[in-house]
C-alpha cells in the first residue's frame, strides 16, 4: 500500500479531525488528512510508517510557561530542552502540560494534537530545524491521523515564531 491509499475523505473526516481540516483549508492549504492502519505512538514509529525521517515528524507538545499554555512544534528528532525554551521566551518556569490540561486546550489528546483546530488559537513556536525537511508530517487530531505540510505552511498556519528548542 501506498500514502495515497490512507488518505481520508472529507466527508469520512473523524469528528477531532474536522476542525483541523476545516482549518487548514481556511488557510488555503490542500494538505490532506491521511489515516494510519494503526496509531503511532512515537516520532520513530511515525516516521517508520510514513517512511520519512523521524526527524521530518512535528510533534505537538504543550507546555505551561509561567503556567500559560504554549504549543511547541518540535522535530522527532530530538527534545525540547526546557532550559532552552524558558530562555527564548524569557520565562521562569517551563513545564510539559499534563494530560488533562493538553485536552482543555485543544481538544485533541496526546498522541494527536495537531497544530491547529483548537478551541482557541494558542501561542505557537516552531522548531527551527524542522526547516530541514521538505515535507512535515503533522497530527491531524486523533492519534492515527496526519498530515503533510512544508516548514513555511506550518508557521504560516499556526502562526508560530520560529526559535530553537534544543541543541543540536
Amino acid at each position: 500500500m501506498t500514502l495515497a491509499d490512507y488518505v481520508v475523505a472529507e466527508d469520512a473526516l473523524p469528528d477531532r479531525c474536522r476542525p483541523v481540516y476545516e482549518q487548514v483549508h481556511a488557510a488555503g492549504l490542500t494538505a490532506l488528512v491521511h489515516e494510519l492502519p494503526e496509531s503511532v505512538h512515537t516520532a520513530a514509529q511515525a516516521a517508520a510508517a510514513l517512511g520519512c525521517e523521524v526527524g521530518a515528524i512535528g510533534n505537538s507538545l504543550v507546555f505551561l510557561v509561567d503556567d500559560e499554555p504554549l504549543l511547541v512544534m518540535t522535530s522527532g528528532r530530538h527534545r525540547v530542552d526546557t532550559e532552552i525554551l524558558a530562555a527564548s521566551l524569557g520565562a521562569t518556569v517551563v513545564q510539559m502540560a499534563p494530560a488533562k490540561v493538553v485536552k482543555a486546550v485543544t481538544g485533541q489528546v496526546i498522541g494527536g494534537v495537531a497544530p491547529v483546530g483548537h478551541p482557541t488559537p494558542l501561542r505557537t513556536r516552531v522548531d527551527e530545524s524542522l526547516r530541514d525537511y521538505p515535507t512535515i508530517w503533522t497530527a491531524a487530531g486523533t492519534p492515527p491521523t496526519v498530515m503533510p505540510m512544508t516548514f513555511d505552511e506550518l508557521v504560516t498556519l499556526t502562526n508560530g515564531q520560529v526559535t530553537v528548542v534544543a541543541a543540536e
